[in-house]
């Protein structure tokens, strides 16, 4: 992992409390790494505990970006974090250190590989429909679709690479225009460098003892307090708006709809169900290199 090969940057990915934030601070230790962030909640302000955001000794070890950017219930869309994501990439190469994105949510993630169109929101139906077409019809007539309507884009993609094939036919529908209009307009961006997926994917049994344990300690770190601070300031309706796991059942328990203990067993459930389909996305992605142990994915890193 040379500073003078910028173009390849490596991304730690998996699932929630697999232990990504660890992995990069310890390889922070050793190399000049800067954390770049692909956690939509760790972005959000005042939620800090319930999203395991990096502690003040992780990030006095190791410098962090787009963590705290927003506000409680306030829209961050992809397009955004690549805009970000690309501006905080070009310092960091700038001062000499290597960019590390970490993070566990597939549409920056996705977003990093294949780009992004600025539109209110997926459509999830689409993508289904044509990677259902797309088994159904094949590769090459999927591509010669695309050739009908954006030439220019078409000549770019091998009819054989399927998400990119998608990707451009799901930009044109979702938008009446090609991808190829749209990187001329400024509408559609992407981080203009690759990328190495490196997935921490443990066991999952060992996962959920994970997961169960972290709440647990959330809870012992003052999550509750955390919540009810919250709200003391209005921010109740906010907090639910940005809809993040144990947040809107500790209010649950704040309004008397939950004993503390009830609420918990629920968030672990709910994280735990999370993970598995965070997994599931992950398991689908090409070119991704899965580790089932923290120390694997360390030592991979250490030697490229």
């Amino acid at each position: 992992m040379a500073v003078s090969k910028p173009d390849r940057i490596p991304v730690i990915c998996g699932p929630t409390g697999s232990g990504k934030t660890a992995v990069a601070v310890q390889l922070g230790d050793q190399r000049p790494v800067e954390v770049v962030s692909a956690d939509s909640r760790q972005i959000i302000r005042h939620l800090d505990i319930g999203t395991a955001k990096p502690t003040v000794d992780e990030r006095r070890r190791t410098r962090f970006h787009l963590i705290d950017l927003i506000e409680p219930g306030e829209r961050y869309s992809a397009f955004r974090f690549i805009v970000d994501a690309s501006r905080v990439i070009r310092e960091i190469v700038e001062r000499g250190h290597i960019p590390l994105v970490v993070g566990g949510t597939g549409l920056y993630l996705r977003a990093l590989s294949e780009g992004v169109v600025e539109i209110e929101q997926e459509d999830m139906e689409l993508r289904q429909k044509l990677e259902q077409e797309m088994e159904v019809l094949g590769s090459e007539a999927m591509h010669k679709r695309l050739e009908s309507i954006d030439p220019l884009e078409a000549a770019r993609i091998h009819p054989n690479n399927r998400v990119r094939v998608i990707r451009a036919l799901e930009i044109y529908y979702l938008t009446g225009r090609t991808k190829s209009e749209l990187v001329i307009s400024g509408a559609y961006k992407k981080v203009e460098c690759d990328f190495d997926y490196h997935c921490l994917a443990l066991p999952r049994e060992q996962l959920y003892e994970r997961i169960n344990d972290r709440v647990d300690r959330m809870i012992a770190h003052g999550w509750l307090d955390e919540v009810a601070a919250l709200e003391a300031r209005g921010m109740k309706g906010h907090v639910r708006k940005a809809n993040v796991l144990g947040y809107g059942e500790l209010l649950d328990v704040l309004e008397g709809k939950y004993r503390l203990d009830e609420a918990v067993t629920l968030i672990k459930q709910n994280t735990r169900r999370y993970a598995k389909r965070q997994m599931t996305w992950f398991r689908h992605q090409a070119g991704c290199t899965f580790y089932e142990t923290p120390s694997g994915l360390l030592e991979a890193l250490r030697r490229s």
